[in-house]
């Protein structure tokens, strides 16, 4: 049986020490009154519902999976998951971030930001239920019509209704332009200007469960005169009970679960395939403008898988710290550490202490900076500065396929570190070990997966601006190593900070060349680089890390010396990685493409 301790010594340090987020918020007229100790409180309320309701279904919930009713297309969560949704929703988790016009509580970004680490932390097959929910809100509340804006937010604000993203395809994933779903204008004495939706969607994540008394559903169609390709896909609003006129749950509509997906993970979360027979939808935005208005979903959607990842990656931390601490194998090479036992604690391992510090460093500046980009959105949507606004806007769309990419593939890394600890006990399913890998390895891929978000930052986020976002970023670093390199404490942070910020400079430009020339150039090097871009990121947050680390050390507080500790390891063991990646982003598009397709 897992544990899980919400980090909320950590969760203080970067918001008060090393982001001293109040200070931004007070910037920001709807957030001007919140202080320290309402974001405290909030986050200590959110850690027992996270720690002491829905930890303890994870285990069970993945056991036993969720059930279709093929008669009735209904599905039935695990045990104990409505249940605990109800108690969210007693809670008013929902609306902690939501607009006050529709019933929610209007706190920042940020704080929702670490709400949603604990929960999935605590059970990330179980969130995904709330966290579509809230992208749903997003796509509406930035999209809707003013009728549909009263008719579906206060009801997903409240948590009352879920949400869903029905997007893919059984032949189209990525390539959304490849879809075939139609929408048809309704005729007749019923035509109320709803739409008739015609088709079929896959991997649809909490598209039908008993835990809402009503879901909302997202679908990209194509109209009847849409042009060809992504420039021709329309977005509708699919409730899965029509709504009437008084706001109160009317007929069925014709949007059904016709089958569950037999999954490697998160098998607490319905994953459905969804059929649409003349369904009614209306149109949200305009017309061929779907993506348009689902970006604003997808784009929550890529934060909350960092989330998810960043989650996953600190309580597989704290088991296997746990572990390694109590399991006694061997004793260490210098000699015997508990002399007074059979053996030594594996933790005296140097090869487990690098699998526990991965994992640690990882966590910890995932955490900052996931914290530090929800700040940015908050900026972004409040700032009354023009400036303001735009320079977080910039940053966002930077560090948004870095959350997504980077986040999940350290958290698989960290969760399969972490069950190696274990040894064979992390590979049968008691430990729960095990399942903290298989959840991460979904996060990989949805949501765009982790090569699209890689094209999406060399190719859509640097080469196509010409750098001006990436500027913004390096600017930061550049900021921080003029500050700090005069302190002799902080060059062995600063030097290589200095050095990765070069390179990613000279790579960006050398790959930008090279892809003027030949586009296939973006493809083979873009992997590689947003891993490259996000070790710098990671580099510059552990910098400022060790930076509040060195100011505390007369203290004598062991969490300092602990950050001060990860921090030299994150440069001496982890940091190294982005010269081999730089080498093989350098080898080009030629190693790849040389050999012909029929060798294969």
């Amino acid at each position: 049986m897992t544990h899980y301790t919400p980090p909320l010594r950590d969760m203080h340090f970067v918001l008060h020490e090393l982001l001293k987020v109040t200070d931004t918020l007070k910037t920001l007229p709807p957030h001007a009154e919140v202080d320290v100790e309402t974001l405290n409180a909030v986050l200590e309320e959110g850690g027992k519902f996270a720690s002491e309701v829905i930890a303890p279904l994870n285990q069970s919930g993945d056991a036993e999976g969720c059930t279709l009713n093929r008669d009735t297309h209904e599905v039935t969560a695990p045990s104990g998951f409505k249940a605990a949704y109800a108690k969210y929703v007693e809670g008013g988790w929902p609306s902690l971030g939501c607009d006050a016009a529709y019933g929610g509580q209007g706190l920042p970004v940020t704080l929702n930001q670490c709400l949603y680490e604990m929960l999935n932390s605590a059970n990330q097959a179980w969130t995904m239920y709330p966290g579509l929910t809230r992208g749903a809100y997003e796509c509406l509340h930035a999209h809707g019509t003013p009728e549909q804006r009263q008719t579906y937010l206060p009801k997903l604000t409240s948590g009352e209704w879920t949400g869903t993203m029905c997007l893919t395809e059984a032949h189209c994933g990525t390539d959304l332009g490849l879809l075939r779903t139609k929408a048809e204008p309704s005729v007749g004495p019923s035509a109320d200007g709803s739409y008739l939706i015609i088709g079929n969607k896959i991997f649809i994540s909490a598209g039908e469960h008993d835990l809402a008394a009503n879901i909302v559903h997202l679908v990209l169609a194509r109209l009847p005169d849409a042009p060809a390709g992504s420039k021709g896909i329309s977005l509708f609003v699919v409730p899965k009970f029509l709504v009437n006129a008084d706001g109160s749950l009317g007929a069925r509509n014709a949007i059904t679960c016709g089958a569950l997906e037999h999954k490697m993970g998160i098998h607490g979360n319905a994953t459905c395939q969804m059929n649409l027979d003349g369904a009614r939808g209306w149109l949200v935005g305009e017309p061929h403008k779907g993506l348009n208005a689902m970006f604003v979903m997808m784009n929550a959607a890529r934060l909350g898988v960092g989330m998810q990842s960043l989650g996953l990656t600190e309580v597989a931390y704290q088991n296997a710290v746990a572990y390694a601490k109590d399991r006694l194998q061997s004793r260490a090479l210098s000699g015997a550490k508990a002399p007074d036992k059979p053996a030594d604690p594996i933790i005296v391992h140097p090869d487990v202490r690098r699998m526990l510090l991965t994992a640690r460093a990882y966590a910890e500046g995932g955490r900052a900076l996931a914290v530090f980009t929800a700040l940015l959105i908050d900026q972004e949507l409040s700032s009354t500065d023009a400036v303001v606004k735009e320079d977080a806007a910039d940053l966002v769309a930077l560090l948004t396929p870095i959350v997504k990419a980077f986040l999940t593939d350290n958290a698989w890394i960290a969760t399969s570190h972490c069950m190696q600890v274990f040894g064979g006990h992390g590979y049968v399913r008691e430990w729960g070990m095990e399942q903290f890998v298989r959840d991460a390895r979904i996060n990989m891929i949805y949501e765009g997966t982790n090569t699209i978000q890689s094209l999406d930052l060399l190719g859509r986020k640097v080469l196509l601006d010409k750098g001006k976002k990436l500027k913004k970023l390096v600017l930061l670093v550049q900021q921080l190593i003029e500050a700090e390199g005069g302190d002799g404490a902080m060059l062995e942070f600063i030097n290589p900070l200095a050095d990765l910020g070069e390179k990613v400079t000279k790579l960006s430009t050398e790959l930008g060349l090279k892809a003027f020339t030949n586009p296939d150039e973006v493809g083979a090097a873009a992997v590689d680089y947003l891993r490259v871009v996000g070790h710098l990121v990671f580099a510059y947050f552990w910098t400022r890390m060790a930076r509040v680390a060195l100011d505390h050390q007369a203290s004598d507080d062991p969490f300092y010396k602990a950050k001060l500790a990860t921090a030299r390891f994150y440069f001496a063991y982890l940091l190294p990685e982005t010269a081999a990646l730089i080498r093989s982003a350098r080898a080009g598009v030629k190693p790849l493409m040389a050999m012909d397709e029929s060798l294969f």
